[in-house]
C-alpha cells in the first residue's frame, strides 16, 4: 500500500489516478501529522509527499521520517506531475531501494558466513590439537573427535553454500 500525503483539494483524485497507474492501493492523507499517525500503526511500501506541502511542515516532516520504517519516501509536486510522471519516479525510487536492500544482504551474507567460518576454524584447530595431547582421557578424546567432525561437516556446508 502507498501513502499519498498531499493538502490539495483533488487528493482523492490524485490517489485514484495513482491506484490505476501502480496497480497498488494508495491510502490518502492531507496533514504530514496524520502520516506520521498512520505510519506508526500500518506498513506502506511507499510514501508519496506533495513538495509544497512538506516545506510549510517542516517540523512534523521530520516524525514522519522517522517512523518511515521500509517506505520508499518520495517527494512530488502534485501540481505540475501527472500520475504518470509520479509512478516512473515512484517505481523507479522502490526498484532502486529494492536493489539496495539486496546489495546490503548479500553483504551481510558473506560477512557472516566469514565469521562463521573463522570461528569454525579455531574450533577445528583448538580441537585437533588437544586431541595430539599424550595425556587426553579416552573419554575427552572421544568427544573431542566428535566435537572436530560436526567442525569438519559445518566446513563441509559453508564451502557448498558459497
Amino acid at each position: 500500500m502507498i501513502l499519498l500525503v498531499t493538502s490539495s483539494q483533488r487528493r482523492a483524485e490524485c490517489g485514484n489516478a495513482l491506484e490505476q497507474v501502480l496497480g497498488e492501493s494508495v491510502e490518502v492523507c492531507e496533514t504530514v501529522r496524520k502520516a506520521s499517525s498512520l505510519l506508526r500503526s500500518n506498513e506502506y511500501s511507499a510514501v508519496v509527499m506533495d513538495d509544497p506541502m512538506v516545506e510549510t511542515e517542516g517540523e512534523a516532516l521530520e516524525s514522519l521520517m522517522n517512523h518511515l520504517g521500509l517506505a520508499v519516501p518520495v517527494y512530488v509536486n502534485l501540481a505540475v506531475s501527472n500520475a504518470e510522471r509520479i509512478g516512473r519516479e515512484l517505481r523507479s525510487a522502490m526498484r532502486r531501494h529494492r536493489e539496495s536492500r539486496l546489495i546490503a544482504i548479500r553483504a551481510a551474507e558473506i560477512q557472516l558466513r566469514s565469521e562463521i567460518r573463522d570461528a569454525v576454524t579455531g574450533i577445528l584447530l583448538s580441537t585437533e590439537l588437544a586431541m595430539r595431547s599424550a595425556e587426553m582421557p579416552a573419554e575427552a578424546l572421544e568427544k573431542l573427535t566428535a566435537v572436530c567432525a560436526l567442525a569438519s561437516n559445518i566446513r563441509v556446508r559453508l564451502e557448498n553454500v558459497n
